[in-house]
């Protein structure tokens, strides 16, 4: 087992955009095995590599029962909208209702470079989209709407974790999802 530190909001590693994975090794298989491990020790539904401060475009998930991961996530998302309950490992102990869509495709590969296809709805459609959203720099109070967001950056300061004051975000326009707790 080999669980690892999660990088806290704040960290400039969860701002930046992770690089795809070109090399699928015994170094990546390491890199999901901890990620797996540390998501579900914590408890989360989903991990992203940034979150344990390595800039690759890797997640883990753990829906429903069903732990798996992806590398290089390509999603397509459906026009049906859910509005729901989002938290994030990054930002422990917060939820915040947010709207993702309500399905999604997402193509990648896995650990060992073959291609793979994961379809899901509500809950998993969240985490994939909430984990791919790591991959780009994006945190899920990001998406969410003005009122919730001033929210949720008061919260943030207020949180024995978030010292100082809240950093600035984008606003983006969908989000649910994070931790299980």
């Amino acid at each position: 087992m080999a669980i690892q530190p999660i990088r806290i909001f704040g960290d400039p590693v969860l701002r930046t955009k992770a690089k795809p994975v070109t090399t699928f090794d015994k170094e990546l298989r390491r890199l999901v095995k901890d990620l797996t491990d540390t998501m579900l020790d914590a408890p989360g539904a989903g991990l992203a590599a940034p979150q344990l401060g390595i800039s690759l475009r890797v997640f883990t998930y753990n829906v429903d029962g069903v732990v798996g991961h992806l590398i290089n996530p390509d999603l397509s998302l459906t026009d049906e909208e859910q509005d729901g309950p989002e938290g994030c490992l990054s930002l422990p102990g917060l939820r915040f209702d947010t709207k993702r869509a309500h399905g999604v495709v997402a193509k990648g590969f896995t650990m060992y470079g073959d291609p793979v296809t994961i379809e899901g709805t509500e809950l998993l459609s969240r985490c994939i989209q909430h984990e791919t959203d790591h991959l780009d720099g994006i945190v899920f109070i990001d998406r969410l709407d003005r009122e919730t967001r001033k929210a949720a950056l008061k919260a943030i300061r207020e949180a024995d974790w978030g010292d100082g004051p809240a950093p600035t975000v984008r606003i983006s326009p969908h989000s649910t999802f994070g931790s299980a707790r």
